[in-house]
């Protein structure tokens, strides 16, 4: 996305960020190796959701947020995880990333103020042809 605020597999200097992105993209490979490729994005999330709980990583699951228009609040969204209060995990199980995928996540990080975004699309052989960073 030229000329946006917002980097693709940008290398993250924060230490912090680095390390929640560490532990979260961990759990998505447990999930992975167990899982594979192939079941409805719901059962990755709640297996995520379990697999964080595992290991202690702090997390809210669907995550609700104000959507809005010149100062007013015209509705509200959700996104999959905030995990450690600082990235946004939005996961997906589809054959491939489209650009709305990547705005979608983008939408999410400016909604919420957070810096730091993962998009994860657990239908992939290799899990990480499946990761997408995001960062403004």
């Amino acid at each position: 996305m030229q000329g946006d605020a917002f980097v693709d597999e940008v290398e993250e200097p924060d230490p912090i960020l680095n390390w929640i992105t560490n532990l979260i993209i961990g759990a998505c490979i447990e999930v992975h190796r167990h899982l594979g490729p192939g079941y409805l994005e719901a059962y990755y999330e709640e297996a995520l959701a379990q697999e964080f709980t595992l290991r202690g990583i702090r997390f809210i699951r669907q995550q609700s947020f104000d959507v809005t228009y010149k100062g007013k609040v015209i509705g509200s969204g959700r996104c999959d995880f905030v995990v450690e209060e600082k990235v946004v995990v939005e996961i997906k199980a589809i054959e491939s990333f489209a650009p709305v995928h990547t705005a979608q996540v983008i939408s999410y990080l400016r909604s919420t103020g957070h810096k730091l975004g993962l998009l994860i699309n657990f239908n992939v052989r290799l899990l990480k042809d499946g990761i997408k960073r995001i960062a403004r």
